[in-house]
């Protein structure tokens, strides 16, 4: 059990490790990878139980959403890792060949991971994965919002793992707070933008790299011309996961006025298929964190403007909360102040698509947007005209399965890219590298003062480069 006053050891330690070089051997690498999906996959009961009891979430949606994608991910990325760590050796003009010029992949040092409490598994163990794959050491500080599944990562991961190289610190808001006056080589974060602005500033005393995985309102635009009965189901489907607790949960719809009235029937004939008997008492429905974020989205409920055309069951004394479908909901409305993450589902009605990209454009960039279209001008005008981490079509939540594409966020919901190599990139640091032979001084005279006219011509030609004409 690591205390206040054993951090900085542990950080220590952990730097001492890295320098050791332990870590640059790719079999060894190759090693921890598969003992992390060792881990994941033989301690997948305990880890099922512990995100029952902290979270009620359902074991299928554990085994599928975030003991499969770490097991996956963990592998590939070992598989993958001899082809990602190749120096590379860019295109370059002849005279500049024989330098050798070379851009080589060095681990960034000695990392700090801070994962939060609603996909605890997943989001700890997927930026671990590419931090692993990089060669870096890693403090992993899972969130106090899930005690038993934390102090089962305290327990289990050293079984798996080399404790030399990593190690997991749990505690709340002090133990944080030491692990950011300590410098680290890169921090990555996933949580909320209040939170995310702290570490920020704490990074910045030591100029530390970061990647702040956040959130925001993620908006679904349809298409009035599309499918109403399909994009229903999709939405909703994505909008159930974790009880709507997830950093890419559909936050509300823009539908056009007229399809409002269609768009909720079609919204309760699903809810009525997924949940014929209710939510409240589904095994398949997950659970609020806390007392607090109940209460917050109890009070959000109870201010909004809206047509409640859902009404879900509430259970405080379980934290259990049904969803809940609000249509007619405007601008202001107490549903529109913050990202909900919950099971609220606010019904925006615009009266076309310029007003429905108007909406989302005056607001923060969401971390994606979802949009139901089969027009492909309508998708590409939703491209170019609007700005999110990443843009989803026809869709909810399933763009978390193609782990070729980077997951990222812009501006309030966050910076910096992760799945796969694009995550062993965000702990590499690539270095740039000349290697000057002897043979090329004959070559490299001219740059030697004194310099003669000739010379001069030579050093400054780039400035008289002939440029295109070009008009718009």
């Amino acid at each position: 059990m690591s205390t206040i006053a054993t951090i900085p050891k542990i950080r220590d330690a952990l730097r001492a490790t890295f320098r050791s070089g332990l870590t640059h051997s790719i079999p060894w690498r190759q090693h921890q990878l598969y003992q992390l999906a060792r881990m994941a996959q033989n301690e997948r009961e305990l880890i099922c139980d512990a995100l029952q009891k902290d979270l009620g979430k359902p074991r299928t949606e554990v085994l599928a959403n975030e003991l499969g994608s770490v097991i996956k991910r963990a592998l590939k990325s070992a598989e993958r890792l001899p082809e990602w760590v190749k120096a590379e050796h860019p295109e370059v003009i002849d005279r500049q060949k024989p330098w050798n010029p070379t851009i080589y992949k060095a681990p960034k040092g000695t990392v700090l991971i801070i994962s939060p409490w609603n996909f605890p598994m997943m989001l700890s163990f997927q930026p671990l994965t590419g931090a692993i794959a990089a060669g870096c050491t890693v403090v992993l500080k899972p969130s106090e919002l899930v005690p038993t599944f934390s102090q089962l990562l305290e327990e289990i991961v050293p079984k798996y793992l080399d404790p030399n190289a990593y190690r997991v610190v749990n505690g709340a808001i002090p133990e944080t707070t030491k692990l950011l006056e300590l410098q680290w080589d890169h921090i990555f974060y996933t949580g909320n933008g209040k939170v995310a602005r702290i570490v920020a500033s704490a990074a910045a005393k030591h100029l530390t790299p970061m990647t702040l995985e956040l959130g925001g309102k993620s908006p679904v635009i349809i298409d009035s011309a599309y499918d109403i009965d399909l994009a229903a189901k999709r939405i909703l489907w994505g909008k159930c996961h974790n009880a709507g607790q997830i950093c890419v949960a559909p936050d509300y719809v823009l539908v056009q006025r007229d399809k409002q009235d269609e768009l909720v029937r079609a919204f309760q004939k699903h809810y009525n298929a997924f949940f014929p008997k209710g939510a409240l008492d589904s095994p398949s429905f997950g659970s609020i964190v806390s007392d607090s974020h109940y209460k917050r989205l109890t009070s959000l409920l109870s201010r909004t403007k809206g047509e409640i055309v859902l009404k879900g069951r509430a259970d405080a004394a379980r934290k259990r909360l049904e969803l809940t479908i609000v249509k007619n909901v405007a601008g202001g409305d107490s549903l529109l102040e913050e990202e909900l993450f919950g099971p609220i589902l606010p019904i925006v009605p615009v009266d076309s698509l310029d007003q429905a990209v108007n909406f989302v454009n005056a607001r923060s960039h969401p971390l994606v947007l979802y949009a139901f279209s089969d027009n492909e001008s309508v998708k590409q005008r939703l491209v170019s005209e609007t700005h999110s981490g990443g843009i989803v079509f026809n869709d909810t939540f399933q763009q978390l399965a193609v782990s070729e594409l980077p997951f990222t966020g812009v501006g309030e919901s966050g910076y910096g890219y992760q799945f796969m190599k694009y995550t062993y990139d965000t702990f590499t640091q690539l270095r740039s590298s000349i290697d000057m032979p002897k043979e090329a001084e004959a070559n490299l005279a001219v740059r030697y003062l004194p310099h003669s006219e000739e010379a001069v011509e030579a050093l400054t030609a780039a400035v008289y480069t002939p440029i295109p004409p070009s008009r718009l």
